[in-house]
């Protein structure tokens, strides 16, 4: 029998399986929206909801809504001002009927239900109706309501728009429509259809909209760090390491979505060379959306542009201090949602669309055509030069990865690391039997190649089928044979012995290294390398060896003002939402919020205050245990210090020498974020910190405590 080794991939979850809804729900069923981590994608899931009573109901899950941007919207006063404003404008006649899609908290229906109010329409017929197919936010958005007093002034549908009836669901059309069913790309969260539909079938004539109008404002920019995020294929011929994820003529067999990414580009302002253009115009108003493509000089010196960084739509994306995209709420464009040097916002982010390959060289003059088209979610662009059509559109059946991810795969750096790790560890054993427990398409492909006599059991539970069309494809040119790898396509909690021609693995354990902080705080793999455990022979070698929990004292004011509790939002009472949207400034006693998981480097202002240190190891060499850890931290540097950064520095082999991190200098990774409730003053050689942590294995998350003290 070969000795055995086993090849565990560490990080993403696998994605649900595609669901398509082809017929209308009942009246209890309503939404949830799942991400898939690898890829991006998201999907809406229908979810059967038993009928609650009113004033009974279930809070939503905290970490399911803890991560969103409804906080962050509802704390900026500029943003529900505007609003406000908007709809006190619209809201004229007492017989209005409002109604408001994609409700959220409900803070526009109140705001619509306080202006009718105000010129008398209670008495006289008008009405507010709000739909929210979320299913967790419809449920909260009942108890903002009641904790108003709001909850017979507002008809709320747990719905899609499209299901809603004219009498049935609503007395007669509405004469006004509010909404904020726009997202960084502006038409991804299905502004199209909502807004025809809507016209079709729920508004009366000549309805008033709000907004009314976007504008939309693109540059093409020229930058290296936005280009490691795409162009996977130059990058590993930069490696020059003899693996190839993208060989010969398969250069876009991996590739990004070809669609506009959403970041916070702040950060790279001395990073990127700029040409600001007014690309898009979009009318809301008239039923339609009207998209003018205006033809753009380029105006800068020689250069090559990696993409089109568009800071437009309804997210008024503000860079470097111009103007950007106006969301004007009424006709008159006398409400405008962002303007001039706004301050920081996590939900308002820029947008990039990035060209293929290495770029296209531009010079001085150059006259530069801009096309634009959009399908029902979003828009696409294409860049002509002189009339000549660049098209560079990816052919074949391939893989679209998150930018993050496509850096990452060819980052020299990380290759470098794995190859040499895994080649040591390959000399041990003659023929191995390596298990890849994620979707790393790197490992599989590696350890092919780098031991013709091994066999590799790829579960990839998201890629399953695709993925393994994928190594097909590549095989050849990586100089190792399918048959070698074993495509299960299940998660490591369903996979048995059974699945294996081997009952035991042996010899080598490895992990593949991401970040350890998505969706919720978690050591990831470690339920992983528990469930394996008894799959593993005695002799088993892991890789990484052990994980060391590390942490920053950080000046955060952007991030920690965004996530501040709440309280009064425009004359509305939301202390309701706090818990569940996941508050971390302000909170009463001593409470504390969530750590979430962010790029610290798009956080807006961000300090270090201290050195990094260590706080919590985990071997995994044995299945991972409950384990506690505490550091007491001394600050370097004065400031407001508004929490600390988390994240995991990867030992990769046992004699210590390869280590990977994961901290905030590394844009390609995630860290958690535990935000403190008040800010602390601090001073070098007079404030410390003592920060404590547990782990529970059981739920794979991480809690925090601190406390700090000043000595005079």
């Amino acid at each position: 029998m070969p000795s055995c080794c086993c090849l565990l991939g560490l990080g993403f979850p696998s994605p649900p399986s595609a669901l398509r809804i082809l017929r209308r729900r009942m009246a209890s069923r309503a939404f949830q929206l799942r991400l898939n981590p690898l890829t991006g994608d998201s999907e809406w899931l229908v979810v059967e909801e038993e009928e609650e009573e009113d004033h009974h109901p279930t809070p939503p899950p905290k970490q399911l809504l803890a991560t969103t941007s409804y906080l962050d919207m509802l704390n900026d006063s500029a943003r529900n001002r505007a609003y406000r404003r908007a709809i006190e404008a619209a809201v004229t006649d007492p017989s209005s009927r409002v109604l408001d899609i994609g409700a959220g908290t409900g803070l526009l229906s109140m705001m619509a239900a306080r202006a009718l109010a105000a010129v008398g329409g209670e008495t006289r017929g008008g009405s507010v109706s709000a739909c929210e197919s979320y299913l967790p936010m419809g449920k909260l958005m009942r108890r903002v309501l009641r904790a108003n007093g709001m909850e017979n002034r507002v008809k709320v549908f747990h719905k899609r728009s499209d299901e809603l009836k004219v009498g049935d669901d609503l007395d007669s059309p509405a004469d006004i429509l509010v909404s904020e069913i726009l997202d960084s790309e502006l038409l991804g969260e299905g502004l199209i259809p909502t807004l025809q539909q809507a016209y079709d079938m729920l508004l009366a004539k000549n309805p008033k909209i709000v907004p009314y109008r976007a504008t939309t404002y693109g540059q093409l920019v020229e930058s290296t760090f936005l280009w490691k995020l795409h162009d996977l294929h130059n990058n590993e011929a930069n490696a020059a390491d003899g693996v190839w994820l993208t060989p010969g003529e398969m250069e876009r067999i991996v590739s990004v979505k070809p669609q506009q990414h959403a970041m916070q580009c702040d950060a790279l302002e001395d990073e990127i060379r700029l040409n600001p253009s007014k690309f898009l115009n979009l009318t809301f108003g008239n039923g339609q959306i009207v998209i003018v493509r205006p033809i753009s000089r380029y105006e800068q010196h020689e250069m090559d542009m990696f993409m089109l960084l568009f800071h437009g739509g309804y997210f008024n994306w503000i860079l470097l201090g111009q103007s950007s995209t106006q969301l004007l709420l009424d006709g008159r464009d006398n409400q405008v949602v962002r303007g001039r040097n706004a301050d920081w916002c996590d939900h308002w982010k820029q947008c990039v669309w990035f060209m293929q390959g290495k770029g296209i060289p531009a010079t001085e003059d150059q006259v530069l055509s801009l096309r634009a088209r959009h399908n029902q979610t979003s828009i696409s662009y294409q860049l002509n030069i002189n009339d000549e059509a660049c098209d560079r559109s990816s052919k074949g059946d391939h893989l679209t990865l998150l930018p993050e991810r496509i850096a990452l795969y060819g980052d020299k750096d990380w290759r470098s690391a794995l190859i040499n790790t895994i080649k040591n560890a390959l000399t041990v054993k003659s023929s191995p039997t390596c298990v890849v427990a994620d979707d790393s398409m790197f490992l599989a492909l590696l350890i092919s190649s780098m031991s013709p006599t091994s066999k590799v059991i790829a579960m990839y539970p998201g890629l399953r089928d695709k993925g393994a069309a994928y190594l097909r494809s590549v095989a050849d040119a990586n100089n190792f044979s399918i048959d070698q790898i074993q495509v299960i396509g299940k998660r490591a909690s369903s996979i048995t012995a059974d699945d294996l021609k081997h009952k035991k693995w042996g010899s080598h354990f490895i992990l593949e290294v991401k970040e350890c902080f998505r969706g919720k705080i978690y050591v990831s793999g470690s339920s992983v390398r528990t469930l394996l455990d008894s799959m593993l022979s005695e002799d088993a070698f892991i890789m990484p060896c052990k994980g060391i929990l590390k942490l920053c004292a950080m000046s955060l004011p952007d991030l920690w003002r965004s996530r501040s509790s709440l309280k009064d939002v425009e004359g509305f009472d939301h202390s309701v939402v706090n818990e569940t949207l996941g508050a971390c400034g302000y909170l009463p006693g001593d409470q504390q919020g969530p750590c979430l998981p962010y790029y610290v480097w798009q956080c807006g202002y961000t300090k270090k205050l201290s050195k990094v240190y260590s706080l919590m190891d985990f071997n995994f060499s044995e299945p991972i245990h409950s384990c506690f850890g505490k550091t007491k931290i001394e600050f370097s540097h004065d400031g407001t210090c508004h929490g600390f950064a988390v994240w995991i520095d990867w030992v990769l082999d046992e004699r210590k020498s390869v280590v990977l991190t994961t901290g905030p200098d590394n844009r390609y990774w995630k860290q958690g974020v535990q935000l403190f409730s008040k800010p602390v003053e601090v001073n070098p050689g007079k404030s410390v910190m003592h920060v404590e942590a547990s782990f529970d294995p059981s739920t794979g998350e991480i809690t925090f405590s601190s406390s700090s003290t000043t000595c005079s």
